[in-house]
């Protein structure tokens, strides 16, 4: 049975939360594999809204379960509002619906002071990070300095570790940052506090999903924020700190990599970033105001607004070769209608020399000029179509477009934001 990673084809926020809410029913386990609560997966349902930031977005069906990879940064404290949020509205009746890899990495409150404090003295040049200590949670893993859910199993080998990192955290935020240091018991009280309630949760995730692998079970790897955020293969200083392709799958849940049949990349119809950073096809008119208001760009996890643009066909070139995709799903359709003209950037140009790939270096992306096709527009509310043939003829063209392009196949549309406002194309759970 397949094994599907769904990750962000741009720059986070493609909607991969309703898609993954639309896969679920067809799967046996969603298992999230990187980031933090810095990302929030939005589902609607009967007009109710859920946003999801650790919790994996197949929670909202019953049976599935929904792992928190390895490759996961978890603040206990977000992770416990979560889970009860959930159980007040009737979801997560069933405990055993839920498993936390007792490998995943703790976000500390010394992360995301030193998050917040970091980016406010960069000024201009910020990452604009969410503040909510993903960075250096992840640092703190790469330098063998974290803490992980199994820590939490010793109290007294929780202890150590904690006054050991703290003994120099709390000497570095005094001296270099004037604040207060960090009270130890504190921490080490509310953390171990957070912990009992969340130790019926915890397992070798690793173990649990090869099982269902070997059961021969439909899962669904989700992934957080998007792919020019990965840590390699995005627009570098002004990424994310994980991988966020689809070979981070494979790190962050504990599976090897013959284990994944396909790798889904979610896109807009058009293009957003939030934050700072390179965006060529970036839209400071009212053509820009347009898509921001009717696409309704405010980040689920800031509610910062969303800088928009026209779909960036380079971008998702590079997509489609990091992340190997084998199918694309293209969400917010619905929001070009209106526009009698609508257009694509297929390469670049710098100072005359046209530039079809994406450059890594941050300085000549910032030079780069979109070199744009215009295709027409329609005018028709399309929220309600079920089948692709009932598109308007334009609609279908700008479809085609971008697979022929891309040479990927569109599997999926999304026409609204409720579940239900949607055409599958293919299944990647029922194709095989």
């Amino acid at each position: 049975m397949p094994k599907v990673v769904i990750v962000g084809a741009q720059w986070g926020d493609e909607g991969k939360g309703k898609i993954v809410d639309i896969f679920t029913s067809s799967v046996d386990a969603v298992v999230r594999f990187q980031g933090g609560n810095n990302a929030g997966h939005t589902i609607i349902v009967k007009g109710e809204k859920t946003v999801l930031h650790l919790i994996p977005s197949g929670i909202l069906h019953p049976g599935v379960v929904c792992v928190i990879g390895n490759g996961v940064v978890v603040d206990p404290e977000v992770l416990l509002e979560e889970i009860n949020d959930l159980k007040k509205r009737g979801f997560l009746s069933d405990d055993s619906q839920l498993a936390i890899s007792e490998e995943a990495h703790l976000i500390m409150p010394y992360h995301k002071k030193l998050d917040q404090l970091r980016e406010s003295r960069k000024g201009k040049d910020k990452i604009g990070t969410t503040g909510r200590g993903i960075g250096p949670a992840y640092e703190d893993k790469m330098a063998r300095k974290g803490i992980r859910f199994c820590d939490l199993e010793n109290p007294e080998a929780f202890r150590k570790k904690l006054t050991d990192i703290l003994s120099r955290r709390n000497e570095r935020f005094v001296k270099m940052f004037q604040t207060e240091p960090f009270d130890i018991n504190k921490i080490f009280n509310d953390y171990l506090a957070s912990y009992q309630k969340i130790k019926k949760y915890i397992f070798n995730t690793s173990l649990l999903v090869n099982g269902l692998v070997k059961k021969n079970k439909n899962i669904l790897f989700e992934g957080a924020q998007g792919t020019s955020l990965d840590v390699d293969h995005g627009t570098y200083p002004f990424v994310t700190s994980s991988n966020t392709v689809a070979g981070g799958a494979c790190t962050g849940a504990g599976v090897g990599p013959t284990v994944i049949d396909e790798a889904i990349g979610i896109s807009k119809a058009y293009t957003t970033r939030v934050g700072s950073g390179p965006f060529p096809t970036e839209l400071e008119d009212e053509t820009g105001k347009l898509l921001q208001t009717k696409g309704g760009e405010f980040g689920a996890t800031t509610g910062r607004p969303r800088r928009c643009g026209w779909l960036d066909l380079v971008v998702l070139k590079h997509s489609v070769r990091v992340n190997g995709l084998t199918g694309l799903v293209l969400t917010k359709l619905d929001v070009l209608s209106g526009f009698e003209m609508i257009k694509i950037a297929t390469s670049y140009e710098i100072e005359g020399k046209k530039i079809e790939d994406l450059p890594a270096s941050l300085e000549l992306l910032n030079q780069c000029k979109p070199v744009y096709e215009e295709i027409p527009g329609w005018t028709e509310n399309i929220s309600n179509l079920k089948r692709f043939e009932e598109l308007p003829q334009a609609v279908k063209n700008y479809v085609r477009r971008i697979e022929n392009f891309l040479e990927v196949p569109v599997i999926l549309l999304s026409l609204g934001p409720e579940r239900g406002e949607d055409i599958v194309i293919r299944n990647p759970f029922s194709s095989q």
